[in-house]
């Protein structure tokens, strides 16, 4: 399917004018739009209340602009039936793309403006662009799709991704397992060796993607679609806020950070590495395990530095690099902590965390909870309370202390 010419502009600009002359809702667009006869009136008015649910400020001015830049939605090309071969695991078969597209909800033309084949939508205005982005602390990018592709793409986790399984090395955004089973196979060993993998998601390509899902037996358009419905490129805009070393690696298709199919994805493309390392790490008598970006390993009279290089090796090989500023050695007679959490007995919060809750949960039973709420937190006793299964996860009498205390708080005051 192609992307189609922009909606021509004395079109745009009569279609903006009929949009401000009604309530702005899906339907009433719909209708009004319709009401002029223009090709496709339908679609491309649900099309703009998506990208904008509420109405423009300036009226005629922002919906002219919108629908200009808007690509006019074209009838889909002929579906080729292509048979897929050697399906993995009890993934929905899914043989050509219209299937996709009725399994995510989308029509057919819709599956093609979401998937974004030709990358046209990178230089669009911030409007027609699918995800909103954030720069956080260390020029980490998260970039978070908007409400209909986030949909799509837990579809294709809930559909696909999820009745694949990660290597068993494998602790992050894998059901029943957790940072806590992450660092459990550390706990009381002499030496315990942190590595952290530089830029995990975004060193993730498309065509990486595209892989993971023809592995799973899917034929090549349906594995080209797929991949662009979970992969983006970063604007030019985004990419000149953040240094150019981290710019060049988002310039391209990869899987984003706020992604709902990116954690698994970047499981199942790690998934070799996780292989590799387990047998490296047997061959040395060591354990491994890997908590998103993080790789653990531990053991007893580790030749560490020998360990370290053969690990980067590996890592490389993979197509991922080591972030050498972060790699550290803990060993027994200094804390040794993976992910949060102290490992050198066994894996649990640190003192200064549970010391540091307890005094929150003091202050609200003495103050109310309100005056604990110092970033104006929506839902505060939701939060308080996942910091205590955290604290008290593998510390029974942490936990019954922490939660008598706010039992004692009147959240409702």
């Amino acid at each position: 399917m192609t992307a189609g010419r922009a909606v021509e502009p004395a079109l745009a600009r009569r279609l903006a004018e009929v949009a401000t002359t009604g309530p702005w809702t899906r339907a009433g667009l719909v209708l009004r739009f319709e009401e002029t006869g223009a090709p496709d009136a339908g679609r491309i008015a649900t099309r703009l209340h998506d990208l904008m649910p509420t109405p423009p400020i300036d009226d005629v001015g922002t919906v002219y602009r919108l629908l200009s830049e808007l690509p006019q939605i074209e009838q889909p090309e002929p579906v080729v039936e292509v048979a897929g071969s050697d399906w993995k695991f009890d993934v929905p078969r899914w043989t050509h793309t219209t299937s996709v597209a009725q399994a995510v909800g989308l029509t057919p033309a819709e599956l093609a403006w979401f998937a974004d084949p030709g990358g046209w939508l990178r230089t669009k205005a911030p409007p027609l662009q699918h995800y909103r982005y954030r720069i956080r602390s260390g020029n980490r990018l998260l970039e978070a799709p908007k409400e209909r592709l986030r949909e799509v793409q837990r579809r294709i986790l809930r559909s696909v991704l999820d009745r694949v399984p990660a290597h068993d090395a494998a602790h992050g955004f894998v059901r029943g397992r957790s940072v806590h089973t992450f660092a459990a196979p550390h706990a009381g060993h002499d030496v315990v060796l942190r590595i952290d993998l530089r830029a995990f998601f975004p060193s993730v390509s498309q065509a990486r993607v595209r892989a993971i899902f023809a592995a799973l037996g899917y034929p090549p358009p349906v594995s080209r679609v797929l991949a662009g419905l979970c992969t983006t490129s970063t604007p030019p805009g985004v990419l000149a806020q953040i240094p150019f070393d981290a710019a060049t690696r988002l310039r391209g298709a990869h899987l984003p950070q706020g992604a709902p199919t990116s954690p698994a994805l970047a499981n199942l493309v790690a998934y070799r590495l996780d292989r590799r390392l387990t047998g490296l790490a047997r061959a040395g008598r060591a354990g491994y395990t890997r908590y998103a970006d993080d790789l653990a390993f531990s053991g007893t009279d580790l030749a560490v530095d020998r360990l370290i290089h053969a690990v980067g090796r590996i890592v490389a090989d993979e197509g991922f690099s080591v972030h050498p500023g972060k790699t550290r050695i803990m060993r027994a007679h200094r804390r040794q902590h993976l992910a949060g959490l102290v490992v050198n007995t066994r894996p649990q919060a640190a003192r200064a965390d549970f010391d540091d809750l307890k005094a929150l949960l003091f202050n609200c039973v003495r103050y109310g909870p309100d005056s604990q709420n110092r970033d104006g937190r929506a839902h505060f006793r939701d939060y308080v309370y996942g910091r205590i299964a955290w604290v008290g996860e593998s510390n029974a009498n942490r936990s019954r202390a922490l939660h008598a205390l706010a039992e004692r708080v009147d959240w409702a005051g």
